[in-house]
C-alpha cells in the first residue's frame, strides 16, 4: 500500500453533517482564490474528510456544457456495474446523491457536484456494456475522452475496478489509455465485502502484475466497500492531500511586497501534477 493510504489510516472517523442538494448550478458560484481561504471565509472548520455539503451542479452531455473551471475536480470512473454510484454516495455520506440503478450503463452524462464549496466530485459515465444504442455508446465514450484529456482543472481520476473479478480486458485497456494520455490516476478496487480478503488480494496482485510493465513504480492502490464504508477515509484523504498541495503551490507564487496575481487554477493543477511522485507516472 502506498504512502497516501498509510497516512490516511491515521485519520479518526469524521462526524458528518447532513448534505444540502441544489438542482441548479446557478445557485452556487465561486471564484477560486485559495482553498483554505475559501474554507475559512465560509467558516468551514472541517477538512475534506468531513463532507458537510454536496451541491449538484449539472449533468453535462459534453465538455463544453461543464461548469467553469474555477474549482479542482476529482473524477470517478469504471466499467458499467462496478458499483460507482454506491461508492459516490458512501463518500458523500448521503444515499441518493448519485442514482443507483440495476441497469448497467445507466449513467450517460457527466454529473458534477460541488463538495464543501471547495472542490467538485465528477461522476463519469461508465465504459463497457450499456443498453443504449451503439451510436450513443460511442458518443458517451468520446465525451469521457474529451473530458479526461482536455479538462484543465481535473486533478485526479479514481479508476474503479471490481475486486471480485480477475483482470478484465476492458479495465486493462482503460488503464493503458490513461497512461498513454498522461492522465493522473489511482486504482480503487470496489465491492470488497462481496468476496473473501484472499480473493481480493489475489485479484489485485494479478491486475498489478498485468500493468507493471507500464510503470517504474505502480500507482497507488486502494480498496473500498460501499456497504461497510471501508476505504472512505483513505479516498477522501487522497483528495485532501491534493487540495493541500494545490494551495501550497498558490502560496509559493506570492512574492512579499509585490501585488502579482495568483496563477490560474489550471496552471496550479498542472504544476502540482509535476511534483506528485506518489502518482507514479511512467512519463
Amino acid at each position: 500500500m502506498g504512502p497516501i493510504a498509510l497516512a490516511a489510516r491515521r485519520i479518526e472517523p469524521p462526524q458528518l453533517s447532513s448534505l444540502r442538494l441544489a438542482s441548479s448550478y446557478s445557485t452556487f458560484q465561486t471564484i477560486w482564490v485559495s482553498v483554505r481561504w475559501i474554507c475559512a471565509t465560509v467558516r468551514c472548520g472541517f477538512s475534506i474528510v468531513n463532507i458537510a455539503s454536496a451541491i449538484f451542479d449539472c449533468s453535462a452531455p459534453d465538455l463544453d456544457s461543464c461548469p467553469d473551471e474555477s474549482l479542482p475536480e476529482f473524477a470517478f470512473i469504471g466499467r458499467s456495474n462496478v458499483g460507482k454510484s454506491s461508492l459516490l454516495n458512501m463518500l458523500a455520506g448521503e444515499q441518493g446523491m448519485a442514482r443507483v440503478s440495476s441497469t448497467p450503463g445507466f449513467t450517460k452524462l457527466i454529473n458534477l457536484f460541488t463538495m464543501n464549496k471547495c472542490w467538485r466530485l465528477v461522476d463519469l459515465p461508465g465504459y463497457g456494456f450499456s443498453h443504449g444504442a451503439r451510436k450513443d455508446r460511442a458518443r458517451f465514450n468520446q465525451t469521457v475522452a474529451d473530458y479526461l484529456e482536455n479538462r484543465t482543472n481535473l486533478c485526479l481520476v479514481f479508476a474503479l475496478i471490481e475486486s471480485g473479478l480477475a483482470p478484465q480486458k476492458i479495465d486493462l485497456e482503460f488503464v493503458e489509455w490513461l497512461v498513454r494520455h498522461t492522465v493522473p490516476f489511482v486504482l480503487v478496487f470496489t465491492k470488497t465485502d462481496k468476496v473473501s480478503t484472499a480473493t481480493v488480494q489475489t485479484n489485485i496482485a494479478a491486475f498489478t502484475v498485468r500493468i507493471s510493465g507500464w510503470f517504474e513504480k505502480l500507482p497507488a492502490v486502494f480498496t473500498c466497500s460501499a456497504a461497510t464504508r471501508q476505504g472512505r477515509q483513505e479516498l477522501l484523504r487522497v483528495i485532501d492531500e491534493e487540495m493541500t498541495a494545490i494551495n501550497r503551490a498558490s502560496v509559493r507564487t506570492r512574492v512579499p511586497g509585490k501585488s502579482s496575481p495568483n496563477p490560474s487554477l489550471p496552471a496550479r493543477v498542472r504544476e502540482n501534477r509535476k511534483r506528485r511522485p506518489d502518482l507514479n507516472r511512467p512519463w
